[in-house]
């Protein structure tokens, strides 16, 4: 049974920065496609931001696109996402999920079920 585990998280101010990381307890992790959602009080869960196996390619929400960096790290078997010029409505708790199918492309970031493993998640607070 794959474990996710974000870490990462914290509180920042508006403009500032703040780097994820999630790290998986297999190395099969590779293979798999892997994503970043959040979800904020009373809000759906959203996709932020989704990578492909070995890193092919990547995909992100319009209202991230040139501020965050979704990328992984075969070495160390993690997958980060860096995050920069941060928003308050960028606050949410972050999930990591991994998708054994190796799915990545834009639908997966609308469709959460298609994901099979899922880590606890890491409060992002972007406030003054």
């Amino acid at each position: 049974q794959l474990q996710l585990v974000e870490s990462g998280g914290g509180l920042v101010q508006p403009g500032g920065s703040l780097t994820l990381s999630c790290a998986a307890s297999d190395f099969t992790f590779g293979r798999y496609g892997v994503a970043w959602f959040r979800q904020a009080p009373g809000k759906e869960r959203e996709g932020v931001a989704s990578i492909g196996p070995g890193g092919i390619g990547t995909n992100y929400r319009f209202s991230v696109k040139g501020r965050f960096t979704i990328s992984r790290d075969s070495a160390e078997n993690t997958v980060s996402l860096q995050m920069k010029r941060l928003l308050p409505e960028d606050t949410a708790v972050y999930y990591c999920a991994a998708d054994t199918a190796g799915g990545w492309s834009s639908w997966y970031l609308n469709h959460p079920e298609e994901y099979d493993y899922w880590g606890q998640g890491t409060q992002v607070t972007v406030s003054s």
